[in-house]
């Protein structure tokens, strides 16, 4: 991090700890101020979770909010051994987490029809990644181990108002542990095949009782990998190590005042993309032939500050998040999956961003009140090389983009009534991009040595600016019941491609991205017995953002980034917890969605002509069912133990990877298992667990490629993986 960064940073933290002193104006009232985890609703048979996704001053119970979302708390996520985000891809309705598998890490998430497939850094995610607080400026470096988690929460539908621009699809809010009062001492060692092995240490407390609290957390994968390359029959393909270290300082001098520091560090060294070509080997062979197994080098340090104050001023809260994120990725991998040098590829990822988000939350009588101000600010450095035809051929091409966001949100709670709250808001937001953009062509760029490009062929900036609004309106006639509706806007801003192969073609800007959403929604408790929630909705996407891939001689493949088209998506989605007696527990969900373009902008087909064919084509990345099903049984024993099992189905349909439909994404039928015994008073739990036990092969991306017939470039994911796991707690 260089010196002006952290004198940003330091500015930015002053600025929003000033601005937060004069608002509190010397009204803070005695209330305690507590942790997240440590915020609780009463709870329910079925398990209640909050979420604080609403960015109200206290979490919500997740019932009780009136967006389709899906909580996973700390035990679920414990109990479903989740390692990485997209493992939650199956366990929530018309909800894909893929990782792209071009450059290992780099998350292609779709939700509800809306996502991207693409491994170029300068295209914004439909999906918003939020850890702590923080907005994840790029899509790399997203999809590697996770830990220490309080909670994931996925928000499906247009986020804007409260999230910002780039959540026209979705919203994946991740909150890690906060040091409290009470001392916590956490380990977990486990082995799964593959050989892969995985150890964790969470130190978690007081420093200086009811002051200074501190978490100081440890993890380590050494993944000997799952795959066997049949080029030199090495049964270690896809071998990684990855370390990530964190730590928290939780300071509270005084009962309204409270400031969480956090710092994490990254760092990830193993083989470049595990891929199939399907012009060589059948789908769910897991058939690989590489003779390039590549190289995987990421690192990345992120650092936040945030500060509460609790203000008498409506009974309040107000909130200042400082945060800095710096992420540098190289990869080495062989694009044309097969064993002959024909296509391969280095790429260098740079980027650091800044942020500072501001703002309160407070009630007036009926009326409930968010509002803030944020500032965020990029810069990207993205080069890569193709080295084609066995070495003889090589071009290389990137760009570098600086960008600024401002928005200001104010989002409001009317509660008309005892039952009918009506919900209302908008946010502004402004953003310019400056980009240089060096074409793929001739040899002008090296990732490797000098990790510059000797010159850039275009340069531009533009910015863009829409107001992001929401209306809408529950009605709760009992605690058991809610029913909801509401109108959004989403926004997705312009930009530009960095991995422009195509000289005719300028690599942008491509303009904005526009999103009229309606949804609609019940949310419901049957007694002890039943909890159904359902919702329905139907999107209007205007000037859609898609990254048009086309297999071409000899350079493999290029990208054009355009406004494509228009395009209509709707659909329904339902999530169902069912209790049998004490001990049993289902639960289930099932989504549909459909989509039909209303207006070709761009020929999708590459036939020369925008015709009755373009039309016919589906959206990439929308899978049209995905349902699923798990049964959970818990049983104490004696002594004051626990037993506990879940065996888990979830099937997702096959779905196009790309605009022009030449490349397929399988079907899946996930089956999972875990059986655990726990100690009396928790201390002890031993597991042993299987996922994905029917060996269903998937992909994260497939796209065609011209070497030769049926030739593809298929990022493949593990296939049945069997563990067991101990976890001691004090």
């Amino acid at each position: 991090m260089g010196m002006k960064r952290v004198a940003h940073l330091r500015l930015v933290a002053v600025l929003g700890t000033s601005a937060l002193a004069l608002l509190a104006g010397g009204q803070a009232y005695a209330q305690e101020a507590v942790a997240p985890q440590e915020q609780a609703t009463e709870a329910s048979v079925f398990g209640d979770i909050v979420v604080t996704a609403t960015k109200k001053a206290n979490a919500q119970n997740v019932q009780d909010v009136p967006i389709a979302v899906t909580a996973f708390g700390s035990e679920q996520l414990e109990s479903q051994h989740v390692r990485t985000l997209d493992n939650l891809g199956y366990s929530a309705p018309n909800v894909q987490l893929d990782d792209v598998g071009t450059a290992p890490g780099f998350a292609n998430f779709s939700i509800r029809g809306l996502g991207i497939n693409s491994s170029i850094p300068s295209i914004d995610p439909t999906v918003g990644v939020f850890v702590d607080g923080v907005y994840m400026g790029i899509s790399a470096g997203i999809l590697f181990d996770t830990f220490d988690l309080e909670g994931v929460e996925v928000l499906r539908g247009p986020q804007g108002l409260l999230f910002g621009r780039n959540v026209t699809g979705g919203a994946v809010v991740v909150r890690t542990s906060t040091p409290g009062n009470d001392l916590k001492i956490e380990g977990r060692l486990a082995a799964e095949t593959g050989l892969n092995k995985i150890a964790s240490a969470v130190v978690s407390g007081p420093l200086i009782k009811d002051k200074l609290a501190a978490k100081v957390a440890v993890y380590y994968n050494d993944d000997d990998g799952w795959f066997t390359n049949k080029f030199n029959g090495n049964k270690n393909f896809g071998a990684s190590k990855t370390l990530i270290v964190r730590s928290a300082l939780r300071y509270t001098p005084t009962s309204e005042v409270e400031a969480v520091a956090r710092y994490e560090h990254g760092r990830v060294r193993g083989d470049g993309a595990v891929v199939s070509n399907f012009g060589l080997f059948r789908r769910e062979s897991f058939g690989i032939s590489v003779d390039e197994e590549g190289v995987t080098r990421n690192d990345w340090n992120q650092a936040s500050l945030e500060l509460n104050i609790d203000t008498d001023f409506g009974n309040g809260k107000i909130t200042n998040i400082a945060a800095y994120r710096d992420f540098k990725g190289f990869v080495t991998s062989d694009i044309d999956s097969s064993p002959s040098y024909t296509f391969h590829a280095d790429t260098l990822t740079r980027q650091d961003q800044w942020s500072n988000e501001l703002r309160y939350a407070g009630t007036f009588g009926a009326l409930e009140l968010t509002t803030g101000l944020y500032y965020f600010q990029q810069d990207i450095d993205y080069i890569e090389l193709r080295r084609l035809a066995a070495g003889a051929l090589k071009i290389s091409g990137g760009g570098k983009q600086h960008q600024k966001t401002f928005g200001a949100f104010v989002s409001t709670d009317w509660h008309v009534t005892d039952t009918v709250t009506l919900n209302g808001g908008v946010r502004y937001s402004w953003e310019r991009k400056s980009a240089k953009v060096a074409n793929l062509a001739g040899n002008l760029c090296d990732p490797i040595v000098t990790k510059t490009c000797s010159t850039y062929g275009f340069s531009n900036s533009k910015s863009w600016s829409d107001p992001t609004f929401r209306v809408g309106a529950q009605w709760q006639p009992t605690n058991e019941t809610q029913a909801y509706a509401f109108f959004a806007r989403g926004f997705r801003s312009g930009g530009y491609n960095f991995r422009n192969g195509n000289a005719a073609e300028a690599p942008g800007p491509f303009d904005a991205e526009k999103q009229n959403s309606f949804e609609a929604g019940i949310k419901q408790d049957f007694g002890r017995t039943l909890r159904l929630n359902l919702a329905a909705f139907h999107n209007t996407v205007l000037g859609l953002q898609r990254e048009i891939i086309r297999p071409v001689l000899p350079i493999g493949t290029t990208q054009v980034i355009r406004n494509s088209a228009n395009v209509r998506i709707q659909g329904i989605e339902a999530e169902a917890v069912l209790r049998v007696g004490d001990h049993l527990t289902f639960n289930g969900q099932f989504g549909y969605t459909k989509a039909k373009y209303t207006k070709i902008l761009y020929d999708l087909t590459g036939d020369g002509a925008i015709n009755a064919k373009d039309f016919a084509l589906k959206p990439p990345r929308l899978a049209p069912w995905t349902y699923g099903v798990s049964a959970n049984f818990a049983h104490e024993v004696t002594g004051g133990g626990e037993v506990t099992a879940r065996l888990g189905y979830a099937h997702r349909d096959a779905a196009w990877s790309n605009d022009a439909n030449t490349g397929l994404l399988s079907k899946a039928d996930m089956v999972d298992a875990n059986l655990s015994v726990e100690t009396a008073g928790r201390r002890w739990k031993f597991s042993v667990y299987g996922t994905n036990l029917l060996n269903d092969q998937t992909e994260g991306n497939v796209s065609s490629l011209p070497f030769f017939a049926g030739s593809t470039f298929a990022s493949i994911n593990k296939g049945r993986v069997v563990g067991a796991e101990v976890l001691f707690r004090y």
